[in-house]
């Protein structure tokens, strides 16, 4: 087995080229890979379409904006709601300079999921009668329409766990799971950011929820402190 260790969150973003679909994971702050993020913003890599649950609520991906770093989001959470302090990338958005496709959340877990289990879309209810069906494939099972969703994939993903082996297998810390375990099973190339990495046979298997066959690199990140909009 190969030792998947990076020395610094940079090394492990070093090769991420421009113009490339980027998944995020993360649930507004918890499981966010921070370091990961600001990694990215230091290297520069530009016309990111980034797939992700929010943007700009707590979370450090909104900094990739302030270089115009971010080209589109797929999320479920980017605008705020009237009154509240508006993110960099909703600022932009509003502006026309960015492209936001929204996804409702529990679709976007499926997608993602799909993608990962090799499944070639999927029926749902959710979203049928607005703006959230424009242009998608509609059918009607069992007397109710129903919109056709397609898997995403993206080129590489940006997770976040707790602790990690040599090899790459993951354990989480409670909400830190979220769309950190369905993003590391659909993309090309998967870095993981963790609080602490210990040898193989350091990790209780029965814990390991994410299995490094699908983890590509492990760094253990820094810790920083949370900037919310509001």
């Amino acid at each position: 087995m190969i030792d998947k260790v990076y020395p610094s969150p940079d090394a492990a973003v070093a090769d991420i080229p421009d113009d490339v679909t980027i998944m995020f994971g993360g649930f507004v702050t918890a499981g966010s890979p921070t370091s990961l993020i600001l990694a990215l913003k230091r290297k520069g890599v530009r016309g990111i379409t980034g797939i992700a649950n929010n943007i700009g609520l707590g979370d450090r991906l909104d900094e990739l904006c302030e270089n115009r770093q971010i080209k589109k989001m797929i999320a479920s959470f980017a605008i705020r709601a009237s009154g509240a302090r508006r993110s960099l990338f909703e600022e932009q958005y509003r502006r026309g300079e960015v492209e936001l496709e929204l996804v409702p959340q529990g679709t976007l877990a499926e997608r993602i999921r799909a993608a990962g289990a090799g499944i070639g879309g999927f029926y749902t209810r959710t979203g049928v009668g607005t703006p959230v069906a424009e242009g998608k494939e509609t059918r009607v099972i069992d007397g109710e329409v129903y919109l056709f969703e397609k898997p995403l994939y993206a080129d590489y993903a940006l997770i976040k766990a707790s602790r990690a082996d040599r090899w790459g297998n993951l354990v989480y810390h409670g909400a830190g799971r979220n769309f950190n375990v369905p993003m590391a099973t659909a993309a090309r190339v998967v870095i993981a950011e963790v609080d602490e990495i210990v040898e193989v046979g350091e990790l209780d298997p029965e814990l390991i929820v994410t299995p490094g066959l699908y983890v590509d690199r492990v760094v253990v990140g820094e810790r920083h402190q949370i900037r919310w909009y509001g």
